[in-house]
C-alpha cells in the first residue's frame, strides 16, 4: 500500500512538472512574440529616410521577394517529396508513427514563417538605420539592434510556439508515451533545419549573384 500511494505521488509530481514545463514554455513563446512585433512596430515608425533612400530601399525589397518567391516554389517540391516518403513509410510500411509527416511539415513552414519575417524586417530596417545613422551613432544602433532582435525573437517564439502546441496535442490529446513524442519530435527539427539549408545556401548564391552584378 505505501508503495502504491508513493507511486501515485510520484506520477502525481511528474504530472504537475509536465504541465508547469508546458505553460512556462507557451508563455515564453508569446512573450518573445510579443516583444518582436514590438519592436517591430517601432522600427516601422521610423523615419525611412528621403526620396532616393525610399526608391533603393523598395528596389532591395523588390529583389528580395523575387529571391524568396523562387525559394519557396523549389522548397514546395523538395518538402512534398520527403512528405510523401515519410507518410509512406508511416502509413505503408508502419515504421514509425502517423504524426511524423505532419510534424516535418509544419517544422518547415514555421522555419520558412520566420525567415520570411526576418527578410521583411531587414529590408525594411536598412534605410532606416541609414537614415538614423545621420543623426547620431546611437540612433543608428537602436534602430539596427531592434530590427535584428526581431528576427532572433521570431525564430525561437515560433519555434518553441510549434514544439509547445504539438507536445500538448500528443501528450494529453492523443496519449502518445514520452519516448515517442520525442522521436516524432525531432521529424519537426529535421522539417526546420531542411528549410534553412535552403535559406541558407540559397542566400549565399543570391548575395554572390547580386555583387558580381553590381
Amino acid at each position: 500500500m505505501a508503495a502504491e500511494a508513493s507511486s501515485d505521488l510520484v506520477v502525481h509530481a511528474d504530472s504537475s512538472t509536465v504541465i508547469i514545463s508546458w505553460c512556462i514554455a507557451i508563455a515564453g513563446a508569446i512573450f518573445a512574440l510579443f516583444t518582436a512585433y514590438r519592436f517591430f512596430s517601432w522600427m516601422v515608425s521610423q523615419n525611412e529616410g528621403d526620396p532616393m533612400m525610399r526608391k533603393i530601399a523598395e528596389h532591395v525589397r523588390d529583389g528580395a521577394r523575387a529571391y524568396l518567391d523562387r525559394q519557396f516554389k523549389v522548397v514546395t517540391i523538395f518538402f512534398a517529396v520527403v512528405c510523401a516518403l515519410l507518410a509512406f513509410m508511416a502509413f505503408g510500411l508502419k515504421t514509425q508513427s502517423h504524426w511524423v509527416p505532419f510534424a516535418f511539415l509544419t517544422g518547415g513552414f514555421f522555419s520558412a514563417l520566420a525567415g520570411w519575417f526576418g527578410m521583411r524586417t531587414a529590408t525594411l530596417a536598412s534605410a532606416r538605420t541609414a537614415h538614423a545613422a545621420k543623426e547620431s551613432l546611437n540612433s543608428g544602433l537602436q534602430v539596427a539592434f531592434r530590427s535584428g532582435a526581431v528576427m532572433g525573437l521570431v525564430v525561437v517564439g515560433l519555434g518553441l510556439l510549434d514544439i509547445t502546441l504539438w507536445f500538448g496535442v500528443l501528450h494529453w490529446v492523443v496519449k502518445m508515451p514520452l519516448a515517442e513524442i520525442t522521436v516524432t519530435m525531432l521529424c519537426f527539427g529535421m522539417g526546420a533545419s531542411s528549410q534553412a539549408l535552403f535559406a541558407r545556401v540559397g542566400g549565399g548564391i543570391f548575395t554572390k549573384a547580386a555583387d558580381v552584378g553590381a
